[in-house]
Formats: C-alpha cells, sequence, structure tokens
C-alpha cells in the first residue's frame, strides 16, 4: 500500500470531458474477457491488453492501473427467447444482444512487479478509489449509449402536417374493402390526406408492388401527405405517413384530426400491413437473405488466420467490407502487418494512440490477419470491432462518423485519401498508391489540332450500356409477360424475372469509346465548337478497382439502381486501352492564359439582363443577377436575385476582370445531395449556382446542360502527378478477379454491403462477423471490382 501511496502523483480523478477506455485495448482488441483482461491506465485512462501494458510502462512511466477481467456467468438453459419490437440493439422490445452474461471483477495492478491489491477496498487512497469511481460510472452511460446506437433515426415532423389544407369533398372513408381509383389494386394502398382519394402505391423493379397512381396522383395535384391504409390502428405513432415534397416517412402530429376528416375511426381499425420500419427491421432479422450472402447454402465457418469477422456497430458493412479486400492486398499488408510490429506502431504513435491513424490501420491489420481473435464460439466467431478505428478514419466527416449506411465507394477513396495523407512525404511507404493510376484524355478539334489533359485516380467508373445484353430475347419476351401479368392484375413471380446480362468488355469499351464535347473552346479557331474525346489509361495499378455505375437517374430525377448481371471473367487484358499520349504529326492546341480565356464566360448576358431590368429591378443588380448564375436563364437570375437583394455589396460595382467574381455560395448539402445521384462535384456546384440553390431545378439544369460535365472534364488535371512519377505503380495489363463487394438495397446509403475474396485458393465471404467457405460467389452482381495484376 505504501508503494501505491508514493505513485499517487500519477494517478488522475478524470474529469466530465476526459475520453475514457475499459472495454478494448489501445493497440490491439483485447476486452476484459481476453485472457490477460484489460488495465486501465489511472493517469490517461487509455486501456491495454496483457501484452500493451508493459510498452506503455516503458513509454510513459505510469505505474498504476485498473485491472478488469470479465468471466462467463452460467446461462439457464430455459432461458426463453423474445421477439424484437423495435429496431434497436440491447433496449427493452429490440434485439437481445446478452446471449451470455459475464461476471466483472477489478484490481488495482502496480507496475513493473504487476503488484495486486483488491479493489473495492477501504484500504486504498481516496484518490485512487475516486478515480475508479469515476470510471466505472463514466463507462457505464458510455455503454448504454453503445447498445442503444442503432435506435432507427426518429421520424421528422413534416412541414406539411400543421397547415394541412383538406378538401370537404364529401368522401367518407370506409374500414374496409378499400381499392386504388384507377385499378384493381387492394394492398399496398396510399390515402392522400388532402382530397381523401385512395391509390396504389409504388411499382418495384420486379412488377410488383402497386402501380405508381399514388405518386402520379402528388404528381397532378401536389397534395403532400398520404398515409398507407393497413397500417392504422390506435397507434398513431407507428401509422406510416409518407411526405412527397420531402420524399421520405414523416410524423403528422395531427393525424388522427386528419384522419376523423374522412370518417376514420382509427381506434377501431386492425393493422393488416407492415410499415416501412417494420419492412426494415424483418430485413435486419435475417441478414442471410439474397444469393449475395449466399443464403439457403450449407457455407463452412473459416477462422484462423486472414479469416477475421468484424462486428457490425449498426450499419457499418460498408466499412467492413472495403477493409476485408484492402487487407487481402500485398501491400497493405507488408505496410501495416508484415513490416509493422503492433509495439513499433505504439511506440511511435503520440500520447493518445487512439487519435493516430498508423496505429489503429496497424491494429486492425494485426486483428484481422494475425489470426489471434478469429476462433469458434458456439460455432460462429464473434469478430472484432471497428470503434476505434471508425473514430479516427471518420474523423471530422459527417457521414461516415454517423450511424447511417453509407456508400462503400465513396468510403474506400476517402480511406486511401487518408491513408495517403498519413504517409505524406514517404510514397515508398505509401500503401494506397497500389492502387493509384493516370488516366489521359484527348480532345481534338476541327481545326485537327489537340489536346491532352492527365489526372490521377484510384478507381475506374463504368457506365453499364444495358443495350449491349446478351440476352435481348429473353428480355424481350420478359417485357411481354410482365406487360400481360400488369393487365391481369397479377405480380410477377420471382422465378420468372429476367435480368439483363451485360460483358464486362462493353462496360470496359465504353470507358474508351469516343465522346462528343459540345461548346468546346478551341484556342486555334478562337470560338466554341465540337471536340472528340477520347480516354485511356498512361499507368496500370497494381490493383484495378472498376466501380458500375448501378445507381443512375430515371425519369423525373428518381435514383434508380439497374438491376442488371454484369459478367466478369477471372481474367481480364486492358492493353489495349494504355494511352500513348502525343503521337508524330500531332499538332497541340495553342495554349491560352487567363487572358486568353473566352471573355464572354462570365459576362452578363444582354438578354437576361433586359428581361430583369424591363420588370422594374436594378440594372446593374440584374447584372450580377446573370453573372452569379452564369447565364443559365431569367427565372434561375431572378431567383437570385430575389434572395441576394439586402446584401451589403448589392450595390458595388462590378470587378473589371469578370473572371474573379465570385460566385455564390452553394450549401453543401445541396451538393453532396446531386453527387449521391451520380454527378461530379464541380458539375453540382455549378448548377446550384445556376439555380438558386434548388436541387430540382439544378438537376433540371444539369440535364439541359451537357456540356457542363464535359467543360469540367476537360478542365480536370492530374494535380501535378506525371506518368512516370515512380509514386505511380506501372506494369503490365493483364489482371486476376481477386475480390468483390456486392450491394444489397434500392439504394447505396441504406441496404448492405457484402464482401467477397479470393484467397488461398478459394472463395470466401466476408459478411460482418460471418467468415465462410464461398460456394457460389455472386461474379455477375457486383458493386465493385478488385483486379490483382498478374505480373510476368
Amino acid at each position: 500500500m505504501e508503494l501505491l501511496r508514493s505513485h499517487l502523483s500519477r494517478v488522475r480523478i478524470p474529469e466530465p470531458t476526459n475520453r475514457i477506455y475499459k472495454t478494448e485495448c489501445c493497440i490491439s482488441f483485447d476486452t476484459p474477457r481476453s485472457e490477460g483482461g484489460l488495465y486501465v491506465d489511472l493517469c490517461s485512462f487509455i486501456a491495454f491488453g496483457k501484452e500493451g501494458v508493459g510498452w506503455n510502462y516503458e513509454k510513459s512511466g505510469n505505474p498504476v492501473y485498473l485491472h478488469i477481467q470479465q468471466r462467463p456467468k452460467p446461462v439457464p438453459e430455459d432461458r426463453p427467447l423474445k421477439k424484437p419490437t423495435l429496431l434497436a440493439i440491447g433496449v427493452d422490445g429490440g434485439f437481445d444482444h446478452e446471449e451470455t452474461e459475464y461476471e466483472e471483477t477489478y484490481s488495482i495492478v502496480l507496475l513493473p512487479d504487476y503488484m495486486s491489491l483488491p479493489f473495492p477496498s477501504v484500504e486504498l487512497p481516496e484518490k485512487v478509489r475516486l478515480a475508479v469511481d469515476a470510471i466505472l460510472i463514466a463507462e457505464g452511460a458510455k455503454r448504454k449509449e453503445q447498445l442503444a446506437s442503432w435506435t432507427a433515426v426518429k421520424k421528422k415532423v413534416s412541414a406539411y402536417a400543421m397547415n394541412l389544407q383538406q378538401i370537404n369533398n364529401g368522401v367518407v372513408v370506409p374500414p374496409y374493402g378499400w381499392k386504388c381509383c384507377k385499378c384493381d389494386k387492394s394492398d399496398n394502398l396510399w390515402l392522400n390526406l388532402t382530397d381523401g382519394m385512395i391509390h396504389c402505391g409504388h411499382r418495384n423493379w420486379d412488377g410488383s408492388g402497386g402501380n405508381n397512381h399514388a405518386t402520379e396522383h402528388y404528381e397532378e395535384t401536389r397534395y403532400p401527405l398520404a398515409v398507407k391504409l393497413g397500417t392504422i390502428t390506435a397507434d398513431l405513432e407507428g401509422v406510416d405517413v409518407f411526405s412527397y415534397p420531402e420524399d421520405d416517412t414523416v410524423e403528422d402530429p395531427l393525424l388522427a384530426e386528419h384522419l376523423e376528416f374522412f370518417g376514420i375511426d382509427f381506434s377501431s381499425l386492425q393493422k393488416t400491413e407492415m410499415t416501412t420500419t417494420e419492412k426494415e427491421l424483418d430485413q435486419n432479422m435475417n441478414f442471410d437473405w439474397n444469393r449475395i450472402q449466399e443464403s439457403g447454402q450449407k457455407v463452412e465457418p473459416l477462422f484462423g488466420a486472414g479469416y477475421t469477422g468484424l462486428v457490425n456497430l449498426g450499419n457499418s458493412c460498408y466499412m467492413a467490407s472495403i477493409m476485408q479486400v484492402v487487407f487481402t492486398t500485398r501491400a497493405f499488408i507488408s505496410r501495416y502487418y508484415e513490416h509493422q510490429s503492433l509495439k513499433m506502431a505504439f511506440v511511435m504513435a503520440p500520447s493518445d494512440p487512439t487519435v493516430d491513424l498508423n496505429a489503429q490501420l496497424t491494429k486492425l491489420a494485426h486483428g484481422l490477419l494475425s489470426g489471434k481473435y478469429s476462433f469458434p464460439v458456439q460455432e460462429k466467431q464473434e469478430g472484432i470491432p471497428l470503434c476505434m478505428f471508425k473514430t479516427i478514419i471518420a474523423a471530422n466527416h459527417l457521414e461516415f462518423s454517423s450511424m447511417r449506411q453509407q456508400d462503400a465507394l465513396e468510403f474506400f477513396l476517402h480511406f486511401l485519401d487518408q491513408v495517403e495523407r498519413g504517409n505524406a512525404g514517404k510514397p515508398e511507404l505509401d500503401p494506397s498508391r497500389s492502387f493509384k493510376f493516370i488516366i489521359e484524355e484527348r480532345l481534338k478539334c476541327p481545326s485537327g489540332k489537340v489536346a491532352y489533359n492527365k489526372r490521377s485516380d484510384y478507381i475506374l467508373s463504368l457506365t453499364i450500356p444495358l443495350h449491349k445484353a446478351t440476352n435481348r430475347e429473353q428480355l424481350e419476351a420478359f417485357d411481354k409477360l410482365k406487360a400481360e401479368k400488369q393487365l391481369e392484375g397479377k405480380d410477377i413471380a420471382s422465378d420468372e424475372i429476367v435480368r439483363p446480362r451485360v460483358p464486362l468488355e462493353a462496360c470496359l469499351d465504353c470507358f474508351s469509346a469516343p465522346e462528343e464535347v459540345h461548346d468546346f473552346y478551341s484556342s486555334a479557331l478562337n470560338a466554341k465548337t465540337t471536340a472528340i474525346k477520347t480516354a485511356g489509361l498512361s499507368t496500370f495499378p497494381d490493383y484495378l478497382v472498376l466501380h458500375m455505375q448501378k445507381f443512375v437517374l430515371e425519369e423525373g430525377w428518381v435514383p434508380k439502381k439497374l438491376d442488371v448481371y454484369i459478367d466478369v471473367p477471372d481474367v481480364i487484358d486492358i492493353t489495349h486501352l494504355r494511352s500513348k499520349g502525343l503521337q508524330p504529326g500531332e499538332e497541340l492546341l495553342p495554349e491560352t492564359g487567363p487572358c486568353d480565356v473566352e471573355p464572354t464566360h462570365f459576362v452578363a448576358s444582354e438578354d437576361i439582363v433586359s428581361k430583369l431590368a424591363a420588370m422594374g429591378f436594378n440594372y446593374l443588380h440584374c447584372q450580377k443577377a446573370a453573372i452569379n448564375t452564369a447565364n443559365a436563364g431569367v427565372e434561375e437570375a431572378m431567383t437570385w436575385l430575389l434572395s441576394h437583394m439586402n446584401d451589403s455589396d448589392i450595390d458595388d460595382p462590378i470587378s473589371q476582370n469578370p473572371h474573379r467574381i465570385e460566385l455564390q455560395s452553394v450549401d453543401e448539402t445541396s451538393v453532396e445531395t446531386l453527387i449521391s445521384f451520380g454527378f461530379q462535384e464541380e458539375v453540382a456546384k455549378k448548377a446550384l449556382k445556376a439555380s438558386g440553390g434548388d436541387i430540382e431545378k439544378a438537376t433540371d439544369w444539369i440535364f439541359n446542360h451537357p456540356e457542363a460535365s464535359s467543360s469540367v472534364d476537360t478542365e480536370l488535371t492530374s494535380s501535378g502527378v506525371q506518368a512516370d512519377d515512380p509514386a505511380v505503380p506501372d506494369g503490365s495489363g493483364r489482371y486476376k478477379l481477386m475480390a468483390l463487394v456486392s450491394h444489397i438495397g434500392s439504394s447505396t446509403h441504406c441496404g448492405h454491403y457484402v464482401a467477397h475474396v479470393y484467397k488461398d485458393g478459394r472463395w470466401v465471404i466476408f459478411n460482418d462477423n460471418k467468415v465462410g467457405a464461398s460456394i457460389d460467389p455472386p461474379k455477375d452482381m457486383g458493386y465493385l471490382y478488385f483486379f490483382e495484376r498478374i505480373d510476368g
């Protein structure tokens, strides 16, 4: 005890703002349930496993630790299983997370001799007792927060609910016997809360569901809210209310009044259909659905080195699937596993390793590849959590730090960017460069002269040419069958569905195919013209990632997922895609300086200005409106003008250099929305500026100004990356398929991601914490394909 008293200066009582770790080691995945338990440093409040605590003592000199151990309690054999009723983990009515209960014990340990003192004990110094009590209390609050982290996002109150106008047209809705006003559908029916009309819901991709009559009714009337019949009960909180202008399920605080208006006594109605949340819950209760997850197959569980699963933290499958693939590549294995030990990473890290990317990547690599945490627990493995890694990789990123589902492609690019930043100045150590390559674009104008642009990228994004499907006869027959079924009011059976099959080669051909660039400014002709653009690769990466553009916009700017199969061979050769640069006999377009750029690009359109001025607006203000909306049109300029009438600089003279005029700022959320539709960031910003920030008008502007995308493409540079840059690898164009990430769901921001990786001579499925020998890998259903270059 005297030894402990002599070290009290190295003991701190945690403040409310201190981060406290007591569930997981900062440099390994050891927990209180591990063989040696967990040691919490009573000075830094960082936890260490049995091996890491010694390293921490050597590095920091902190000698006093709270030792936590957990041992399983016997589980009664007659313990009842409860069906979850709430989309949450570990809360009343949610998923039962505690299959095994643990008994927790504590002691105070002094290093370097590992002297142990019991806790709780009145003999311990008061400072130690207060420090430990504060740690235990703080952890309890954190644990409760983690368990509730998967609770579904609360529905927002609709902006249209409180002032909803209802039409007294004599409609009285009966308690049963409902049918669509425009067809014979008697299920999936929606009651419009303005006029009481009943219509069927959205038609699904396979022909099932409704006939879109509810949506069409909204487009005709603009009546905003509808309630799903069959979900109405006395518990109005569980009723499905949809807002068409807000494009989301919402809460209507006045729903009882709105229903009563049409004679609906909600207290007497019985629920007959599942709500949207219940359907989501039903899917989450059975993660092994769909061919992607190889449901129905007897998948052999795998354990050991390289076969460690990852715990789903609540919609973290996008992250888990990418990291499983990444740590199958030689570059990342070498950098963070073979050539960097846990101790080395810890010693190099700052005082808090939880905020060091290098330390957390090394921790993850050793966790996945060592096999230490991959062993059967009741015929399955628990997997390791990505908590600390997610915290550091998603720092300052609004979306990845949330509990919402994200696009695996966006995360992959963000991850590689962070790794490149973490290895800045050390290109020879940077494993992200194994994915990097140079794209070269060639533009030829009617003058015969050419221009070359280079840019670096990590992925090759490919459009899917559905007209190149190899099973067109079967598709035509299916379309006829679907039309006949719709006339009969019948649904298409799942075994009758025929999907297009498009060869990967056709997708690659689209990338290199000549493309017209309209309104291209030719410095040789000193005028706008139409140029021909072709693209190729200056370098071939060690690992080629192909992104299949399965998410497109259909009519009405509605995001849609293409239900298509891609026939992907095990070996591809893209040698024909190598660009050759400037060829003998070709003449480059003259370079243009800032003063040579077309002078009318940001000069106000006199037509727009005169029309606005005729409406009574100040002439100078009209000029600014036209310039700041890139001369998009009178309506766009007026929208800008009305929202900037009170700007402090609205009366300031226009700059003599029109190119220095700063366009209006845009809402980053709106930019992200357009990017999620598949548009480039610069195009999205340009469209929003041209439409006064209105997303719908911005989307319309993009479709009406296709030259915008082309001009952005031609303006992109490789940020100083040269084709012969030693930081960018190069080699042969022959590749073998080594992994794919597949997506289940209608959007990249919902559903589920699964990875399949070819290793040790067989395909392996990584589905969160489930790892097994794949029987039927869905090679034709991938969202991202990973190819490894064949050397020699």
